[in-house]
Protein backbone atom coordinates (compact mmCIF):
# COMPACT_ATOMS: atom_id res chain seq x y z
CA UNK A 1 0.00 0.00 0.00
CA UNK A 2 2.80 2.62 0.78
CA UNK A 3 4.73 1.62 -2.47
CA UNK A 4 1.34 2.51 -4.61
CA UNK A 5 0.83 5.14 -3.16
CA UNK A 6 4.45 6.67 -3.15
CA UNK A 7 3.81 6.12 -6.81
CA UNK A 8 0.83 8.08 -7.30
CA UNK A 9 2.79 10.60 -5.54
CA UNK A 10 5.40 10.95 -7.76
CA UNK A 11 3.37 10.96 -10.95
CA UNK A 12 1.18 13.60 -9.47
CA UNK A 13 3.94 15.56 -8.92
CA UNK A 14 5.92 15.03 -12.24
CA UNK A 15 2.78 16.74 -14.15
CA UNK A 16 1.76 19.53 -11.66
CA UNK A 17 -1.34 17.62 -10.06
CA UNK A 18 -2.56 17.34 -6.76
CA UNK A 19 -2.26 14.11 -5.13
CA UNK A 20 -5.72 14.11 -3.76
CA UNK A 21 -7.11 13.93 -7.66
CA UNK A 22 -6.10 10.10 -7.58
CA UNK A 23 -8.79 9.85 -5.03
CA UNK A 24 -11.46 11.62 -7.10
CA UNK A 25 -12.84 9.42 -9.84
CA UNK A 26 -13.22 8.85 -13.39
CA UNK A 27 -14.24 12.71 -14.15
CA UNK A 28 -10.68 13.81 -12.53
CA UNK A 29 -9.06 11.04 -14.43
CA UNK A 30 -10.27 11.89 -18.05
CA UNK A 31 -8.86 15.51 -16.96
CA UNK A 32 -5.69 14.23 -16.48
CA UNK A 33 -5.51 12.32 -19.44
CA UNK A 34 -7.13 15.54 -21.44
CA UNK A 35 -3.71 16.83 -19.64
CA UNK A 36 -1.66 14.47 -20.97
CA UNK A 37 -2.66 14.79 -24.97
CA UNK A 38 -2.56 18.51 -24.26
CA UNK A 39 1.21 18.31 -23.48
CA UNK A 40 2.16 15.91 -26.62
CA UNK A 41 -0.15 17.55 -28.89
CA UNK A 42 2.45 21.25 -27.80
CA UNK A 43 5.56 19.30 -27.88
CA UNK A 44 4.82 16.97 -31.52
CA UNK A 45 4.24 21.30 -32.29
CA UNK A 46 7.68 22.94 -31.09
CA UNK A 47 9.24 19.69 -32.84
CA UNK A 48 7.99 20.18 -36.18
CA UNK A 49 9.25 23.79 -35.87
CA UNK A 50 12.41 22.95 -34.94
CA UNK A 51 12.70 20.28 -37.94
CA UNK A 52 11.69 22.99 -40.53
CA UNK A 53 14.08 25.52 -39.00
CA UNK A 54 16.70 22.72 -39.55
CA UNK A 55 15.09 22.18 -43.16
CA UNK A 56 15.92 25.77 -44.08
CA UNK A 57 19.45 26.13 -42.66
CA UNK A 58 20.52 22.97 -44.52
CA UNK A 59 18.98 24.43 -47.54
CA UNK A 60 21.26 27.43 -47.57
CA UNK A 61 24.05 26.55 -45.59
CA UNK A 62 26.58 29.51 -46.73
CA UNK A 63 23.81 31.91 -45.98
CA UNK A 64 23.35 30.26 -42.07
CA UNK A 65 26.91 30.57 -41.78
CA UNK A 66 27.48 33.72 -42.55
CA UNK A 67 24.30 34.93 -40.10
CA UNK A 68 25.83 33.39 -37.36
CA UNK A 69 28.93 34.68 -37.94
CA UNK A 70 27.78 38.05 -37.66
CA UNK A 71 25.32 37.47 -34.99
CA UNK A 72 27.33 35.20 -32.54
CA UNK A 73 30.29 36.45 -30.29
CA UNK A 74 33.51 35.16 -30.22
CA UNK A 75 33.59 30.80 -29.54
CA UNK A 76 34.36 30.58 -26.45
CA UNK A 77 37.27 27.82 -24.85
CA UNK A 78 36.39 24.33 -24.94
CA UNK A 79 35.29 23.26 -22.03
CA UNK A 80 37.08 20.11 -20.12
CA UNK A 81 35.95 16.89 -20.20
CA UNK A 82 33.71 15.50 -17.45
CA UNK A 83 35.83 13.39 -15.05
CA UNK A 84 35.11 9.92 -15.08
CA UNK A 85 33.96 8.29 -11.59
CA UNK A 86 37.21 7.17 -10.88
CA UNK A 87 39.36 9.62 -12.25
CA UNK A 88 43.10 9.52 -10.01
CA UNK A 89 41.91 12.90 -8.21
CA UNK A 90 43.04 11.96 -4.18
CA UNK A 91 42.62 14.43 -1.85
CA UNK A 92 46.46 14.17 -0.52
CA UNK A 93 47.71 14.94 3.67
CA UNK A 94 50.96 14.88 4.95
CA UNK A 95 51.90 15.21 8.52
CA UNK A 96 55.42 16.10 9.46
CA UNK A 97 56.35 15.55 13.08
CA UNK A 98 59.52 16.22 15.27
CA UNK A 99 60.44 15.31 19.02
CA UNK A 100 63.16 16.83 21.13
CA UNK A 101 63.55 14.36 24.03
CA UNK A 102 65.79 14.69 27.57
CA UNK A 103 66.00 11.32 29.39
CA UNK A 104 67.21 11.09 32.87
CA UNK A 105 67.15 7.03 31.86
CA UNK A 106 69.24 5.39 29.11
CA UNK A 107 66.34 4.60 26.66
CA UNK A 108 68.27 1.60 25.55
CA UNK A 109 67.39 0.08 28.61
CA UNK A 110 63.85 0.44 28.57
CA UNK A 111 61.50 -2.10 29.47
CA UNK A 112 57.50 -3.01 30.84
CA UNK A 113 58.31 -4.90 33.94
CA UNK A 114 56.40 -8.31 34.12
CA UNK A 115 55.19 -8.05 30.17
CA UNK A 116 56.44 -10.34 27.32
CA UNK A 117 58.55 -7.63 24.85
CA UNK A 118 55.78 -6.79 22.05
CA UNK A 119 58.70 -4.67 19.83
CA UNK A 120 56.84 -2.01 17.94
CA UNK A 121 56.36 1.24 19.56
CA UNK A 122 57.80 0.94 22.62
CA UNK A 123 59.10 3.18 25.44
CA UNK A 124 60.36 7.08 24.80
CA UNK A 125 62.72 6.66 21.99
CA UNK A 126 65.99 8.71 21.55
CA UNK A 127 67.42 10.87 23.11
CA UNK A 128 67.76 14.28 21.90
CA UNK A 129 66.35 15.73 18.63
CA UNK A 130 64.68 13.42 16.66
CA UNK A 131 62.88 13.13 13.11
CA UNK A 132 59.11 11.92 14.29
CA UNK A 133 57.26 10.13 12.03
CA UNK A 134 55.78 11.37 9.08
CA UNK A 135 52.56 10.36 7.19
CA UNK A 136 51.23 10.65 3.54
CA UNK A 137 47.73 10.03 2.95
CA UNK A 138 46.30 9.47 -0.10
CA UNK A 139 42.31 9.05 -0.29
CA UNK A 140 39.60 9.35 -2.56
CA UNK A 141 36.17 8.26 -3.71
CA UNK A 142 36.63 5.26 -6.36
CA UNK A 143 32.90 5.25 -7.38
CA UNK A 144 29.70 5.21 -6.08
CA UNK A 145 30.54 2.10 -4.31
CA UNK A 146 34.06 2.35 -3.21
CA UNK A 147 36.29 4.60 -1.63
CA UNK A 148 40.35 3.77 -0.92
CA UNK A 149 42.99 4.94 1.26
CA UNK A 150 47.11 4.79 1.52
CA UNK A 151 48.75 6.28 4.24
CA UNK A 152 52.63 5.64 4.22
CA UNK A 153 54.61 5.75 6.92
CA UNK A 154 58.34 7.14 7.14
CA UNK A 155 60.44 7.63 10.39
CA UNK A 156 63.36 9.57 11.05
CA UNK A 157 65.75 6.03 10.25
CA UNK A 158 64.86 6.41 6.36
CA UNK A 159 62.41 3.29 6.53
CA UNK A 160 59.13 3.59 4.44
CA UNK A 161 56.23 0.92 5.67
CA UNK A 162 52.52 0.83 4.12
CA UNK A 163 50.91 2.11 7.85
CA UNK A 164 46.94 1.52 6.32
CA UNK A 165 45.75 0.85 2.98
CA UNK A 166 42.51 -0.32 2.34
CA UNK A 167 39.14 -0.01 0.31
CA UNK A 168 35.84 0.46 1.73
CA UNK A 169 32.23 0.64 1.00
CA UNK A 170 29.69 3.97 0.86
CA UNK A 171 26.28 3.68 2.08
CA UNK A 172 25.40 -0.03 1.84
CA UNK A 173 22.01 -0.56 2.95
CA UNK A 174 20.44 -0.73 6.27
CA UNK A 175 23.74 0.75 7.82
CA UNK A 176 26.13 -1.84 6.99
CA UNK A 177 29.66 -1.16 5.42
CA UNK A 178 32.52 -2.88 5.06
CA UNK A 179 36.31 -2.62 5.01
CA UNK A 180 39.21 -4.42 3.72
CA UNK A 181 43.22 -4.45 3.47
CA UNK A 182 45.32 -2.91 6.43
CA UNK A 183 43.57 -0.69 9.19
CA UNK A 184 43.85 0.46 12.48
CA UNK A 185 41.40 -2.24 14.55
CA UNK A 186 38.49 -0.37 15.84
CA UNK A 187 38.67 -1.96 19.16
CA UNK A 188 39.27 0.38 21.96
CA UNK A 189 39.13 4.08 21.58
CA UNK A 190 42.74 5.32 20.98
CA UNK A 191 43.55 2.66 18.29
CA UNK A 192 42.30 3.50 15.31
CA UNK A 193 43.35 7.39 15.58
CA UNK A 194 46.29 8.24 14.01
CA UNK A 195 49.14 9.11 16.18
CA UNK A 196 49.42 12.86 15.32
CA UNK A 197 45.68 13.06 16.49
CA UNK A 198 46.68 11.95 20.40
CA UNK A 199 46.73 14.27 23.20
CA UNK A 200 50.15 13.06 24.85
CA UNK A 201 53.53 12.56 22.73
CA UNK A 202 53.60 8.54 22.82
CA UNK A 203 51.11 6.06 23.40
CA UNK A 204 49.51 4.87 27.28
CA UNK A 205 51.43 2.07 28.46
CA UNK A 206 48.45 -0.12 28.44
CA UNK A 207 48.93 -0.16 24.23
CA UNK A 208 52.56 -0.60 24.54
CA UNK A 209 52.14 -3.33 26.66
CA UNK A 210 48.93 -5.05 24.91
CA UNK A 211 49.56 -4.11 21.23
CA UNK A 212 53.13 -3.16 20.66
CA UNK A 213 51.78 1.01 20.11
CA UNK A 214 48.89 0.07 17.76
CA UNK A 215 47.25 -2.68 16.47
CA UNK A 216 46.73 -3.27 12.93
CA UNK A 217 44.70 -5.33 10.94
CA UNK A 218 45.35 -7.15 7.60
CA UNK A 219 41.52 -8.10 6.51
CA UNK A 220 38.57 -7.37 7.00
CA UNK A 221 35.76 -5.66 8.50
CA UNK A 222 32.20 -5.27 8.56
CA UNK A 223 30.07 -2.31 10.86
CA UNK A 224 26.73 -2.00 11.68
CA UNK A 225 25.11 1.47 12.54
CA UNK A 226 21.41 0.97 14.30
CA UNK A 227 18.95 3.56 13.10
CA UNK A 228 18.41 4.79 16.64
CA UNK A 229 18.97 8.58 17.45
CA UNK A 230 21.04 6.98 20.03
CA UNK A 231 24.49 6.32 18.50
CA UNK A 232 24.71 2.45 18.52
CA UNK A 233 27.45 0.57 16.67
CA UNK A 234 28.36 -3.24 16.31
CA UNK A 235 31.66 -4.47 14.59
CA UNK A 236 33.89 -7.75 13.52
CA UNK A 237 37.15 -7.94 12.92
CA UNK A 238 39.49 -11.07 10.91
CA UNK A 239 42.78 -11.07 10.07
CA UNK A 240 45.74 -12.71 9.91
CA UNK A 241 47.17 -12.05 13.44
CA UNK A 242 50.57 -11.85 12.26
CA UNK A 243 51.11 -8.53 14.94
CA UNK A 244 51.95 -8.76 18.49
CA UNK A 245 50.10 -10.32 20.14
CA UNK A 246 49.83 -12.35 17.30
CA UNK A 247 53.03 -13.27 15.15
CA UNK A 248 52.59 -14.89 11.23
CA UNK A 249 52.40 -18.60 11.97
CA UNK A 250 52.42 -19.18 8.30
CA UNK A 251 49.09 -20.79 8.19
CA UNK A 252 46.00 -20.80 6.08
CA UNK A 253 43.19 -18.99 7.61
CA UNK A 254 42.06 -16.68 10.17
CA UNK A 255 44.78 -15.65 12.95
CA UNK A 256 43.05 -13.07 14.69
CA UNK A 257 39.25 -11.89 15.42
CA UNK A 258 37.65 -8.82 16.99
CA UNK A 259 34.12 -7.93 18.09
CA UNK A 260 33.56 -4.28 19.42
CA UNK A 261 30.31 -2.37 20.32
CA UNK A 262 30.56 1.40 20.84
CA UNK A 263 26.99 3.28 22.23
CA UNK A 264 26.96 7.33 22.87
CA UNK A 265 24.55 10.38 23.27
CA UNK A 266 24.29 14.09 23.82
CA UNK A 267 23.82 15.16 27.35
CA UNK A 268 22.13 18.56 26.28
CA UNK A 269 24.02 21.29 24.07
CA UNK A 270 27.14 20.68 26.34
CA UNK A 271 28.07 17.77 26.67
CA UNK A 272 28.35 13.97 24.72
CA UNK A 273 29.50 10.91 25.78
CA UNK A 274 30.82 7.27 24.54
CA UNK A 275 31.58 4.00 25.61
CA UNK A 276 32.91 0.66 24.51
CA UNK A 277 33.81 -2.64 25.04
CA UNK A 278 35.93 -4.62 22.71
CA UNK A 279 37.51 -8.32 22.16
CA UNK A 280 40.31 -9.55 20.87
CA UNK A 281 41.33 -13.29 20.09
CA UNK A 282 44.82 -14.01 18.27
CA UNK A 283 47.17 -16.95 17.90
CA UNK A 284 51.00 -17.04 18.42
CA UNK A 285 53.60 -19.57 17.49
CA UNK A 286 57.51 -19.46 18.37
CA UNK A 287 56.70 -15.67 19.52
CA UNK A 288 60.20 -15.05 20.63
CA UNK A 289 62.11 -12.68 22.74
CA UNK A 290 65.23 -12.41 24.69
CA UNK A 291 65.49 -12.34 28.56
CA UNK A 292 69.20 -12.09 29.43
CA UNK A 293 71.19 -15.33 27.73
CA UNK A 294 68.29 -17.12 27.09
CA UNK A 295 65.77 -16.73 23.86
CA UNK A 296 62.41 -17.43 24.67
CA UNK A 297 59.38 -18.58 22.72
CA UNK A 298 55.23 -18.24 23.61
CA UNK A 299 52.99 -20.08 21.90
CA UNK A 300 49.01 -20.40 22.19
CA UNK A 301 46.34 -18.05 22.13
CA UNK A 302 45.87 -14.51 23.47
CA UNK A 303 41.93 -12.76 25.11
CA UNK A 304 42.53 -9.42 25.39
CA UNK A 305 39.36 -7.49 26.89
CA UNK A 306 38.97 -3.38 26.61
CA UNK A 307 36.44 -1.34 28.32
CA UNK A 308 36.91 2.83 26.80
CA UNK A 309 34.85 5.79 27.72
CA UNK A 310 35.16 9.07 26.71
CA UNK A 311 33.16 12.22 27.70
CA UNK A 312 33.37 16.40 26.27
CA UNK A 313 32.07 19.32 27.13
CA UNK A 314 32.06 22.71 25.47
CA UNK A 315 29.77 25.77 26.12
CA UNK A 316 26.53 25.11 23.87
CA UNK A 317 28.74 22.63 21.98
CA UNK A 318 31.40 25.34 20.54
CA UNK A 319 34.64 24.15 21.43
CA UNK A 320 36.34 26.78 20.23
CA UNK A 321 37.24 28.56 23.04
CA UNK A 322 36.79 26.53 26.35
CA UNK A 323 36.35 22.43 26.05
CA UNK A 324 37.72 19.62 28.17
CA UNK A 325 38.09 16.04 27.48
CA UNK A 326 38.19 13.38 30.09
CA UNK A 327 38.92 9.65 28.46
CA UNK A 328 40.17 6.32 29.93
CA UNK A 329 40.70 2.39 28.74
CA UNK A 330 40.89 -1.14 30.99
CA UNK A 331 42.36 -3.78 29.03
CA UNK A 332 42.27 -7.43 30.65
CA UNK A 333 44.25 -10.50 28.96
CA UNK A 334 44.47 -13.71 29.41
CA UNK A 335 47.36 -15.86 27.52
CA UNK A 336 47.45 -19.35 27.95
CA UNK A 337 49.45 -21.84 25.92
CA UNK A 338 53.38 -23.14 26.14
CA UNK A 339 56.20 -20.96 26.78
CA UNK A 340 60.18 -22.51 25.31
CA UNK A 341 63.86 -21.47 26.57
CA UNK A 342 66.78 -21.53 24.87
CA UNK A 343 69.50 -21.55 26.01
CA UNK A 344 72.48 -24.64 26.22
CA UNK A 345 69.35 -26.67 25.25
CA UNK A 346 65.99 -26.30 24.47
CA UNK A 347 62.91 -27.41 26.86
CA UNK A 348 59.32 -26.20 26.63
CA UNK A 349 56.81 -26.11 29.41
CA UNK A 350 53.19 -25.19 29.88
CA UNK A 351 52.36 -20.96 30.68
CA UNK A 352 49.24 -19.63 31.68
CA UNK A 353 48.90 -15.11 32.92
CA UNK A 354 45.93 -12.69 33.62
CA UNK A 355 46.99 -9.22 33.36
CA UNK A 356 45.38 -5.73 33.20
CA UNK A 357 45.99 -1.82 32.89
CA UNK A 358 44.57 1.09 32.50
CA UNK A 359 44.72 4.87 32.06
CA UNK A 360 42.87 7.89 32.60
CA UNK A 361 43.74 11.40 31.00
CA UNK A 362 41.48 14.54 31.02
CA UNK A 363 42.70 17.60 28.56
CA UNK A 364 41.36 20.66 28.82
CA UNK A 365 41.49 24.38 26.56
CA UNK A 366 41.74 26.62 29.09
CA UNK A 367 41.23 29.58 26.31
CA UNK A 368 41.86 29.30 22.23
CA UNK A 369 44.93 27.81 20.86
CA UNK A 370 45.79 26.96 24.94
CA UNK A 371 45.23 23.07 26.24
CA UNK A 372 46.56 21.58 29.16
CA UNK A 373 46.63 17.67 30.08
CA UNK A 374 47.00 15.39 32.78
CA UNK A 375 47.45 11.50 32.13
CA UNK A 376 48.14 8.73 34.97
CA UNK A 377 48.71 5.05 33.35
CA UNK A 378 49.19 1.95 35.40
CA UNK A 379 50.05 -2.00 34.73
CA UNK A 380 49.51 -4.90 36.89
CA UNK A 381 51.35 -7.95 35.63
CA UNK A 382 50.07 -10.46 37.78
CA UNK A 383 51.85 -13.32 38.54
CA UNK A 384 52.50 -16.00 35.51
CA UNK A 385 52.11 -19.57 35.96
CA UNK A 386 55.73 -20.63 34.18
CA UNK A 387 55.68 -24.93 34.13
CA UNK A 388 59.03 -25.16 33.89
CA UNK A 389 59.86 -22.95 36.95
CA UNK A 390 57.39 -25.28 38.67
CA UNK A 391 59.21 -28.38 37.34
CA UNK A 392 62.70 -27.01 38.26
CA UNK A 393 63.78 -27.55 35.25
CA UNK A 394 64.34 -23.58 35.02
CA UNK A 395 64.50 -20.89 37.36
CA UNK A 396 62.94 -17.92 37.68
CA UNK A 397 65.88 -16.23 36.62
CA UNK A 398 65.66 -17.46 33.34
CA UNK A 399 62.54 -15.82 33.04
CA UNK A 400 63.27 -12.30 35.16
CA UNK A 401 61.30 -10.32 32.35
CA UNK A 402 58.22 -11.85 33.99
CA UNK A 403 59.19 -10.70 37.33
CA UNK A 404 55.62 -9.60 39.07
CA UNK A 405 55.44 -5.74 38.99
CA UNK A 406 52.98 -2.49 38.70
CA UNK A 407 54.80 -0.35 35.96
CA UNK A 408 52.81 3.13 35.98
CA UNK A 409 53.89 6.83 34.61
CA UNK A 410 52.46 10.21 35.44
CA UNK A 411 52.48 12.78 32.32
CA UNK A 412 51.45 16.31 32.22
CA UNK A 413 51.59 18.24 29.05
CA UNK A 414 50.85 22.05 27.61
CA UNK A 415 50.37 22.36 23.80
CA UNK A 416 49.79 25.73 21.85
CA UNK A 417 47.87 25.73 18.54
CA UNK A 418 47.88 28.44 16.39
CA UNK A 419 45.69 26.98 13.52
CA UNK A 420 43.87 23.59 12.89
CA UNK A 421 47.28 22.79 10.56
CA UNK A 422 50.05 23.19 13.29
CA UNK A 423 50.75 21.86 16.92
CA UNK A 424 53.49 22.56 19.69
CA UNK A 425 53.64 20.54 22.36
CA UNK A 426 55.55 20.54 25.45
CA UNK A 427 55.30 17.27 28.06
CA UNK A 428 56.76 16.06 31.56
CA UNK A 429 56.31 12.28 32.79
CA UNK A 430 57.97 10.20 35.59
CA UNK A 431 57.92 6.69 34.21
CA UNK A 432 58.23 3.78 36.48
CA UNK A 433 58.28 1.00 34.27
CA UNK A 434 60.78 -1.10 35.81
CA UNK A 435 62.05 -1.92 38.84
CA UNK A 436 64.83 0.91 40.04
CA UNK A 437 64.69 3.24 37.79
CA UNK A 438 62.98 6.07 37.67
CA UNK A 439 62.56 7.87 34.32
CA UNK A 440 62.14 11.47 34.76
CA UNK A 441 61.17 12.66 30.66
CA UNK A 442 60.70 16.04 28.80
CA UNK A 443 59.99 16.18 25.48
CA UNK A 444 58.93 18.76 22.94
CA UNK A 445 57.14 18.37 19.83
CA UNK A 446 55.94 19.81 16.85
CA UNK A 447 53.24 18.23 14.31
CA UNK A 448 52.24 19.94 10.95
CA UNK A 449 49.65 19.48 8.69
CA UNK A 450 49.92 19.80 4.99
CA UNK A 451 47.18 19.44 2.67
CA UNK A 452 43.68 18.13 3.00
CA UNK A 453 43.00 15.91 6.15
CA UNK A 454 39.75 14.12 7.13
CA UNK A 455 38.08 14.68 10.36
CA UNK A 456 39.05 12.87 12.93
CA UNK A 457 36.33 10.60 15.17
CA UNK A 458 34.44 11.64 17.85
Amino acid sequence: MFRHTLMATALAIAFGVPHCAFAAGDKDLAQIREQIKQMKDDYETRIQALEKRLQQAEAKPEQAAAAVAVAAPPPPLPAPAPASSNAFNPSVALILGGTYANLSQDPSQYRIQGFIPGGGEVGPGKRGLNLGESELTLFANIDPQFAGQLTFSLTGENTVSVEESFLQTQGLSNGLNLKAGRFLSAVGYLNSQHAHAWDFVDAPLAYQAFFGGQYKVDGVEAKWLAPTERFFELGLEAGSGAVFPGNDRNKNGIGASALFAHVGDDIGDSASWRTGLSYLRSSAANRAYVDGDSINAFSGHSDTWIADAIYKWSPNGNPTNTNFKLQGEYFHRNENGTLSSQATDTVTGGYASAQSGWYLQGVYQFMPSWRAGLRYDRLDSGTPNIGLVDSAIRTAADFAQLASYHPSRSSLMLDYTPSEFSRFRLQFARDMTRPGAVDNQVFLQYIMSLGTHGAHTF
